[in-house]
């Protein structure tokens, strides 16, 4: 006990956390920390972003896109 659950908005069910501060649910919502409950699209990429801060290496959920021009 202790630990956070976040609940979908949508659906009701518990959200399951693919890294730190970023939470997913089936019916296609999420969550991060920063920005809050958001729903995914297709193009979306989820990864890792390391960051010096104060000497201390530290993780951060970052959220792109894929581009959608052909070359």
């Amino acid at each position: 006990m202790g630990k956070c659950q976040r609940i979908c908005p949508a659906c009701g069910r518990k959200m399951k956390q693919q890294f730190i501060g970023l939470k997913h649910c089936s019916c296609g919502v999420s969550w991060k920390k920063d920005i809050g409950y958001f729903e995914r699209t297709p193009d979306m990429i989820f990864s890792l972003e390391h960051q010096l801060i104060n000497g201390k290496r530290k993780t951060f959920p970052r959220i792109s896109y894929k581009s959608h021009e052909k070359e």
